[in-house]
């Protein structure tokens, strides 16, 4: 599963370069899923280690890291964005410093620090599923700025931010209750939205994620 993550990213690459970013773009949403799922199998038959957690992170920073970067890359081009467009290449960069610093740094058993680099990536892919499937939104996003956002956003991905991770010991609704207000928000976002929903999402992650630490560090002082 991991492998096929990383075939997605290096196919994903050669549709970037085609001018298929649409193609590209499912094809991380393929990963996504093959990278969720490679660690949820591991644990259940019991066949997780340090190799499998080398692994999962070069496969991601094709993936997760140069493949988001070429499709920003690609979007500042094909708009003629010249003088941002290098900037996109920050995306790959940051993603493997998040990467590397998500192997060694202990507090992120449970949680992360700074934004996963999957989450980024899908607000990324978000774009390019828009343009060809939603074209009523073009005039939002279609500009410097919002492109210019995109690859300063991914310096989250290393900002000292902790944020919830979708992982269940449990399925109880009292330890879970974030996690599933958060999943059923999701869905209904993108019933009524489609992929014009991934950034939202993105951002009610990152707002959710903040609000509980307060209520937990108020509980804390209480």
């Amino acid at each position: 599963m991991t492998c096929g993550n990383l075939l997605c990213g290096c196919i994903g690459i050669v549709m970037t370069l085609r001018g298929h970013l649409d193609t590209a773009a499912w094809l991380i949403f393929v990963a996504a899923i093959l990278d969720f799922g490679d660690g949820f199998v591991a644990r259940l038959v019991k066949v997780s280690g340090p190799f499998g957690k080398e692994l999962d992170s070069l496969a991601d920073v094709v993936t997760f890291g140069v493949l988001p970067a070429m499709i920003v890359f690609q979007l500042c081009w094909f708009q003629g964005l010249e003088a941002i467009s290098y900037g996109a290449f920050l995306i790959a960069v940051l993603s493997a410093l998040r990467l590397a610093k998500f192997n060694i740094d202990t507090r992120q058993s449970d949680q992360f620090i700074g934004v996963p680099t999957p989450a980024n990536t899908l607000l990324i892919a978000a774009f390019p599923l828009m343009e060809r499937y939603q074209p009523q939104f073009d005039a939002l996003w279609k500009n410097d700025t919002v492109l210019g956002m995109l690859i300063a956003f991914s310096f989250m991905l290393v900002a000292e931010i902790p944020l919830f991770a979708l992982k269940f010991k449990s399925f109880g609704w009292a330890e879970n209750r974030i996690k599933y207000s958060f999943l059923l928000a999701s869905v209904l976002l993108l019933l009524f939205l489609q992929f014009a929903a991934i950034p939202i999402i993105i951002l009610l992650y990152i707002l959710v994620s903040l609000f509980s630490k307060e209520r937990k560090s108020e509980s804390v002082k209480e």
